[in-house]
């Protein structure tokens, strides 16, 4: 196994939801602390079958940092709750294939495959950049405008091991344009929410305390645009341990 980045934490700390069952029957998902023992057989199927509901309440008012050192598992993951959320009304699921995506480039090409809108030009900010697209919202004379969309970003931790400060813009773009729906805009609510899928080096970006899973990016002037815009302190993570789902 090769050595971690600089900025990773030494120690892998608790702090993502696992789930847990009282003496009367009840479940609920755990925070800190919650972290359980991996299973020893990581092929053995779903202990849960009905965690997708649950799931998406985590989403009600923030995003998602899903882990799980199991490549099998994550893609059971990521495939379930892709086929739960597209089988909800008035939905939008914008999936993207991380293992793809290694630079701009292969980004911008993943996104203008999901999402419809004006051409997409190879950059973030800007008229006809990635968060002008990400802030479109199309709709037809046959289908009323969407009120939640989903984008499932698959195997996300491939381009953080390729180039950290490029994950790190794009994740500051796809949550500050869902805070600036939620907060500042006046427009027919568009709810954003994002799951980005992967290893636990996710889980510990998200443990760095200036990586864009806590804190809003910075601009030039060093005030960052989300905070200033939504007025949202920083951007709302939850950590999810996928394996919890197993054990």
């Amino acid at each position: 196994m090769g050595s971690l980045p600089e900025w990773c934490p030494a120690i892998l700390s608790g702090g993502y939801p696992a789930k847990q069952t009282g003496g009367d029957g009840t479940s609920q998902w755990c925070g800190s602390g919650a972290m359980s023992a991996l299973p020893k057989h990581p092929g053995l199927p779903l202990q849960t079958t009905d965690w997708q509901p649950e799931t998406v309440q985590l989403l009600d008012e923030s995003h998602l940092v899903a882990f799980s050192e199991f490549p099998r598992r994550r893609v059971e993951f990521a495939s379930s709750i892709a086929m739960f959320l597209q089988r909800q009304r008035d939905t939008e699921v914008c999936n993207l294939y991380g293992q793809y995506i290694t630079d701009l480039e292969s980004f911008c090409a993943q996104l203008e495959r999901c999402l419809p809108g004006p051409q997409l030009l190879r950059r973030i900010d800007g008229s006809s950049g990635i968060v002008s697209l990400l802030r479109n919202r199309a709709a037809t004379a046959v289908r009323t405008p969407s009120k939640f969309r989903y984008y499932i970003w698959h195997d996300a931790d491939v381009l953080l091991r390729a180039n950290r400060t490029l994950f790190g813009r794009l994740v500051d773009a796809i949550i500050g344009v869902g805070a600036e729906a939620e907060y500042a805009s006046d427009d027919l609510l568009l709810l954003h929410r994002s799951i980005f899928v992967g290893s636990s080096l996710l889980d510990l970006y998200a443990e760095d305390p200036a990586g864009q899973f806590s804190i809003w990016a910075p601009d030039a002037d060093g005030e960052p645009f989300w905070s200033v815009v939504t007025g949202v302190e920083k951007p709302q993570v939850v950590r999810y341990n996928i394996d919890a789902l197993w054990s």
